[in-house]
């Protein structure tokens, strides 16, 4: 599809539109959603995937960073954008720049927004993050009271949100502690959210709406699940045991071509080190990919790839650049044939689960330490 290329990831925005009408499906008419685009989209590409965003049914944007939050207005999208994660003290007007909503984590950095705001003469639309349970950013009863009194008496900053998140409601088909954070947020929240008409509270990531709907709230945080993966195991049997069958498709493909094929004697080492040694006369296939674009190091020697519909395997270690594969069960092999990291050839899959037990990591760590610098391709099915 990419003669001229040798390295390039492909999305399929019917695969994202799918995906998001699930959530769409089980979360309240009235709750929005939230597509998280942080890490450059989960690995995606955060340009590639806003720029779909008026195609989806998505209402907020969702980042970690203020930079990737101009990054996102520079690539045209216009509507509503929170900054997840923590902004320097220094660069709190620039929310004002840029229209954004901002994450407030505690008292001193409500006080920086403030001046902020009261400097520019406008006035920073805050979200404060609750302490629940998880033990990360946020603020816990006084923090939280001293916030307020901050607000109430406030010309620079607007209490727009309350939000927070949860510890492991990914990692168990048990509830309870996610229910307990649920029963200290709602409690924390349900007086402020009367005295602050129109404040919008959200908690649910991927795994809590498709698992507790209760966390709903305002508005859904979808990470993960747009992008095709399931955050879990037992995100799914909780899901499937609950509502029934739902599926999520994969919206990235990675691929590459063969630079080289070679044959190698019985007996040959392969690569770096020396740890590789055949035991048969081989056919090789060397890869322009390595480590430094997100093929893990940790794949030597185990991890596969798909050439003309079948899998090749790793051989020796993965080196910066490039990778060497076993293709002498597939004679057809050649130079310049589309290699599949990621995806489907075929009959055969490949996906971000697979390389991630193989591991003993995420799906989220495959796929966003991809390498950014990738070229990316919507393509249509």
């Amino acid at each position: 599809m990419h003669p001229n290329l040798l390295h390039w990831i492909e999305l399929d925005p019917s695969a994202l539109r799918q995906n998001l009408a699930l959530f769409r499906e089980v979360v309240p008419p009235s709750t929005r959603l939230m597509l998280v685009v942080k890490a450059n989209a989960y690995g995606h590409g955060l340009e590639e995937i806003t720029r779909l965003v008026p195609t989806l049914p998505v209402d907020v944007l969702g980042v970690h960073s203020l930079d990737e939050a101009i990054r996102v207005r520079d690539a045209g999208w216009t509507g509503p954008v929170y900054v997840l994660g923590y902004i320097a003290s220094a660069r709190l007007g620039e929310a004002l720049d840029h229209d954004l909503d901002v994450t407030i984590v505690s008292p001193a950095m409500l006080e920086a927004a403030e001046a902020a705001g009261r400097s520019r003469g406008s006035r920073i639309r805050c979200h404060l993050k609750v302490e629940t349970g998880t033990h990360r950013q946020g603020m816990n009863d006084d923090e939280l009271h001293e916030a307020l009194r901050t607000l109430r008496g406030s010309r620079g900053t607007v209490l727009a949100g309350l939000s927070t998140h949860f510890a492991n409601i990914e990692d168990t088909t048990d509830p309870t502690f996610a229910k307990s954070q649920l029963e200290a947020f709602t409690r924390r929240t349900s007086e402020i959210a009367a005295e602050f008409p129109g404040v919008v509270r959200h908690a649910a990531c991927s795994a809590a709406a498709l698992t507790l709907p209760e966390t709903s709230f305002d508005l859904v945080r979808v990470g993960i699940s747009a992008y095709g993966y399931w955050p879990s195991k037992e995100t799914r049997v909780s899901f499937r045991t609950r509502a029934g069958e739902g599926s999520l498709r994969p919206v990235l493909s990675w691929k590459t071509r063969i630079g080289q094929v070679r044959d190698i004697p019985s007996g040959a080492y392969v690569g770096y080190g020396c740890t590789e040694r055949v035991a048969r006369d081989t056919r090789m296939a060397v890869l322009p990919v390595g480590y430094s674009d997100g093929f893990d190091r940790g794949l030597s020697r185990i991890g596969h790839v798909l050439v003309r519909g079948r899998r090749a395997r790793v051989l020796g270690r993965v080196c910066m650049n490039i990778v060497m594969v076993d293709v002498t069960d597939i004679p057809e092999a050649a130079p310049e044939d589309e290699v599949v990291l990621l995806g489907r050839s075929d009959a055969e899959t490949i996906d971000a689960n697979d390389l991630a037990a193989l591991l003993q990591t995420l799906s989220y760590e495959i796929l966003a330490r991809i390498s950014p610098t990738l070229p990316r391709f919507v393509v249509e099915p």
